[in-house]
C-alpha cells in the first residue's frame, strides 16, 4: 500500500479533480503523510476549491493570460517550438505551478478541508496520459 500510481486520461486544457483516487489509496492507513508526484513536464498538481466549478474555469483563463501560447505575438522570444504552440508555455506553467503535493493523512483520511480537492492541472491543448505516483508514508510513532 505505500506506493501505487494513478493514470489519469486528459482531453486537453483542464483541471481534473482526482481527489476520490487518492482518498480510496490512504483509506485505514492511520496516521502519516502522503505525496503526490506528477511524472510530467508540462502539467502541475493543485490542491483547490471542489466546489463551484467557475473557480477551475478561472484559474484556465488567467493561466492563459498569464503564460500564451507561443503563436501570441507576445511569446516571440520562446525558441523550442517544436512540439507546436502549446508545449514551451506548459512547461513555463509547470515552472509555476506545484508538481508535487504533501497532504497530512488522519485516521487514514486526507486532511483537507471543506472545499479542498486535489487536481492534475493539465497545460497542454491535446489529450495525454499522466501518470501521478502517490506514496503513503505512516507516522513512525503510530504501531
Amino acid at each position: 500500500m505505500p506506493i501505487r500510481e494513478i493514470r489519469i486520461e486528459t482531453s486537453g486544457r483542464s483541471l481534473i479533480e482526482f481527489t476520490d483516487e487518492v482518498a480510496a489509496f490512504v483509506r485505514g492507513g492511520g496516521d502519516g503523510l502522503l505525496t503526490c508526484f506528477v511524472r510530467h513536464t508540462s502539467c502541475s498538481l493543485l490542491i483547490q476549491e471542489n466546489a463551484d466549478p467557475d473557480v477551475q474555469r478561472d484559474l484556465l483563463a488567467w493561466l492563459s493570460r498569464f503564460v500564451p501560447d507561443a503563436d501570441d505575438p507576445s511569446m516571440g522570444y520562446l525558441v523550442h517550438r517544436a512540439e507546436g504552440p502549446d508545449d514551451m508555455p506548459a512547461h513555463i506553467k509547470a515552472a509555476h505551478l506545484p508538481v508535487s503535493l504533501s497532504i497530512p493523512v488522519i485516521s487514514g483520511t486526507l486532511a483537507l478541508g471543506t472545499w479542498q480537492g486535489i487536481y492534475l492541472f493539465e497545460h497542454r491543448t491535446w489529450s495525454h496520459r499522466r501518470s501521478v505516483i502517490v506514496h503513503f508514508q505512516p507516522d513512525s510513532a503510530e504501531k
